[in-house]
């Protein structure tokens, strides 16, 4: 079942044809939705794809609520899916993404070394990106791309800076990063505490400071995070 699940979803998302929900015939529990993400991701890594982080989900207290649930969850990321700062996104390569605003971390020496705004792509291979909490985990928690803002040195007191994410120079939402667990910085011990350890250089995408946007075509996405500058992207069809 493992295998079988892993492969619908990475066929989903090869041919950007999205599936109807499997969870409740297959049984799905989040142990065996993580075991699948795992399968999925090792499919990614066959084709020469490198993992460089991991990503949080449900960071805020309004989520786990939403999904009842009292634990975060998480995914992979990997070289695949990182798009440079001001870089393009094709929809055609997508089902129907959505944007949020991040705070992302730089590791070394299992410990924060630097922290950044950023841009998270969200992308569910489900159809009308409707999905229970291990359908999501199984489908690496949605993950399709990341955009990582200017690196700099963690400032005091990041818990409650203010978040804006700006299409097409309008205001989409408004949010703190006081969304992202009470502080972002306790993004680190949870992603240990659930994934393991953490390698040099990944990056560790805390969690969204605010409700994701639908992305359409030609549409200019900025991210401003408080005291950490900005991170763009552009979508093309």
């Amino acid at each position: 079942m493992i295998d079988d699940l892993a492969k619908r979803l990475d066929e989903a998302a090869l041919s950007r044809t999205a599936v109807a929900q499997f969870g409740a015939d297959a049984g799905l529990d989040v142990p065996n939705a993580y075991a699948v993400q795992a399968a999925l991701v090792a499919r990614r890594r066959a084709r020469g794809e490198t993992v460089t982080g991991i990503k949080l989900g449900l960071t805020s207290r309004a989520k786990m609520v939403q999904m009842g649930v009292d634990e975060v969850i998480w995914g992979w990321l990997t070289d695949a899916m990182c798009v440079p700062d001001g870089g393009t996104v094709r929809l055609s390569e997508h089902i129907h993404p959505k944007v949020e605003p991040e705070v992302a971390f730089l590791v070394e020496g299992g410990a924060i070394a630097a922290v950044a705004p950023a841009i998270e792509l969200i992308d569910s291979r489900y159809v009308d990106f409707r999905f229970t909490l291990p359908e999501v985990i199984a489908d690496n928690t949605s993950a399709s791309g990341f955009v990582v803002g200017p690196w700099r040195r963690v400032p005091d007191g990041i818990d409650n800076l203010g978040v804006l994410l700006e299409i097409d120079g309008r205001v989409a939402q408004v949010g703190s990063t006081a969304a992202i667990l009470g502080d972002p910085r306790r993004a680190l011990p949870q992603a240990v505490r659930l994934a393991g350890e953490l390698r040099d250089g990944w990056v560790l995408l805390a969690g969204a400071a605010a409700a994701a946007v639908p992305l359409t075509p030609g549409a200019h996405v900025r991210v401003t995070v408080e005291q950490l500058g900005t991170a763009s992207l552009r979508a093309a069809a």
